[in-house]
């Protein structure tokens, strides 16, 4: 997860994240982001499989701000 200008959290999922976040701090990357800097990496978790990556993604989107902001702290 990627906090940015304002608190919003954004959510995606990658096999490097590192590199995806680089990419993202140059303004390449999800559209989203473009424009919301600064960012910053408040949250990422090792998954099994492409599938269960998908999987977690969705459940976090479901999450409202505070029980997003529940993970972030407890991770």
């Amino acid at each position: 997860m990627i906090r940015c200008k304002g608190g919003v959290l954004y959510t995606g999922i990658t096999t490097d994240v590192a590199r995806r976040f680089s990419e993202h701090q140059a303004g390449k990357g999800a559209k989203f982001l473009r424009g919301k800097a600064p960012l910053e990496l408040v949250y990422q978790q090792e998954v099994g499989s492409h599938s269960d990556a998908l999987k977690l993604e969705f459940n976090i989107k479901q999450l409202s701000k505070i029980e997003k902001e529940k993970l972030i702290i407890h991770n």
